[in-house]
């Protein structure tokens, strides 16, 4: 007889995970409040994350060599789909900024929040200055395994794509084939151990949801439910007004893209990691028929380059700072903090919590109170959830646009 278990998808588990999680976890905060369930379940998480970091660094390396030196691309093509990455995350990623600046200022959720609490814990997140000019040397590793040490994903994908550059300018020998074999095979594996850590991904989201709900519980959301409303209904605004008009011009098929989709966004959801979703997410949208070459530069690097959900939060969170703190930031203001943020949220995303350091630096530079953070840290991780998941998002549309725009995208067809 079979077993019914089996007849459950992955996708149905995390979304029984995640239910049974919030159970606990309220159970944990409100009725067992001597038990710390939450606690006692942080190794499961850690162990499961822990798990996906180990994937991270052999699968960009594998598959960008493989993807940029094995089928005969030249620098040029290269580069060709380089600048359209940039040019296409740039433009969404400013009407991310705009969406959330309308929101914030329509919806005003800062209004009437007390800021009189003590900023010790938001100064850590001050501590870390992020400019351009330093984010630009941070892309450059000065030791490839200094950076797979550290998930330096940046700049594992500048490492990989230049290795991959000298090795298209190697004449065909046993070497240069036997290098192509060695990264075809790592990239295959690397596949293979994905699904096999996906496996334990309910276990590891039961122990996150745990962890999260029985630290804050879910009354943290009543004080300032404005503020998370505010944000997830500009998240759905911008998915309707910006993503959805992509996918219908781009004409992406939304059925077979969801269905490849939604797995990898409901660990990044959950987990509230991108490194969690990274690996499913760039086996999925290869299944999907998006080429292996765009999946594995274009995904890498819109996680440090197309956060649109953490654009759209820094914009929101900044205005909600000023409201609170009762300041008037003229539209002038306003779009010089936009212009600010647009350029420092660039090549960030291995900073921990880099949101909030953005965020942090970003008040400092235009005279707000830095106790806004330590007023929004309260929610954040509720918050988390649902930028990582939209970096997620947008960044699996932008492999399967810029295929479309290569003329390379082969749609899985729908079952």
């Amino acid at each position: 007889m079979p077993n019914p278990l089996r007849r459950i998808s992955l996708s149905q588990w995390i979304v029984i995970a995640t239910l049974l999680g919030i159970l606990v976890g309220w159970l944990d905060h409100d009725v067992w409040t001597t038990r710390n369930v939450g606690d006692a379940l942080k190794p499961l998480s850690a162990i499961f994350l822990r798990m996906i970091k180990l994937i991270v660094v052999p699968l960009i390396l594998g598959s960008l060599i493989v993807g940029i030196a094995g089928h005969g691309d030249d620098l040029k093509r290269v580069g060709r789909l380089a600048f359209r990455s940039i040019v296409y995350f740039e433009i969404v990623t400013t009407v991310a900024l705009f969406i959330g600046l309308a929101a914030v200022n329509l919806v005003r959720p800062g209004e009437g929040i007390s800021l009189a609490v003590s900023s010790d814990e938001a100064k850590q997140f001050a501590g870390t200055a992020i400019t351009l000019s330093g984010v630009l040397e941070h892309t450059v590793p000065q030791s490839f395994f200094d950076a797979a040490a550290k998930n330096e994903v940046l700049q594992i994908v500048f490492f990989s794509v230049l290795f991959a550059a000298a090795l298209t300018q190697v004449k065909p020998s046993r070497g240069k084939d036997a290098v192509l074999w060695a990264c075809e095979g790592l990239t295959e594996v690397m596949f293979k151990f994905t699904n096999i850590v996906m496996r334990f991904a309910p276990l590891g989201i039961f122990a996150a949801v745990v962890g999260t709900i029985g630290k804050n519980g879910i009354g943290v959301l009543a004080s300032l439910g404005k503020l998370v409303l505010t944000l997830y209904g500009s998240l759905v605004v911008f998915l309707l007004l910006a993503l959805l008009p992509v996918m219908l011009l781009a004409r992406i098929p939304i059925r077979q893209f969801w269905r490849w989709v939604k797995e990898p966004w409901l660990i990044a959801f959950t987990t509230a990691s991108s490194e969690a979703a990274l690996p499913l997410a760039m086996e999925n949208m290869e299944k999907f028929g998006v080429p292996r070459r765009v999946v594995s530069f274009v995904l890498p690097t819109g996680y440090s380059f197309n956060l649109d959900g953490s654009t759209l939060y820094l914009a929101i969170a900044s205005i909600f700072v000023a409201q609170a703190a009762g300041i008037h930031l003229g539209l002038g203001q306003q779009l010089v903090m936009m212009l600010t943020l647009m350029l420092t949220s660039k090549g960030v995303a291995a900073v921990p919590r880099a949101a909030l350091v953005i965020l942090s630096g970003t008040l400092v530079t235009f005279g707000l109170p830095l106790e806004g953070v330590a007023v929004i840290l309260g929610v954040d991780a509720f918050m988390d959830m649902a930028r990582t998941s939209v970096n997620l998002l947008g960044n699996c549309l932008a492999s399967a646009v810029m295929a479309r725009w290569e003329g390379e995208l082969k749609p899985a067809p729908a079952e």
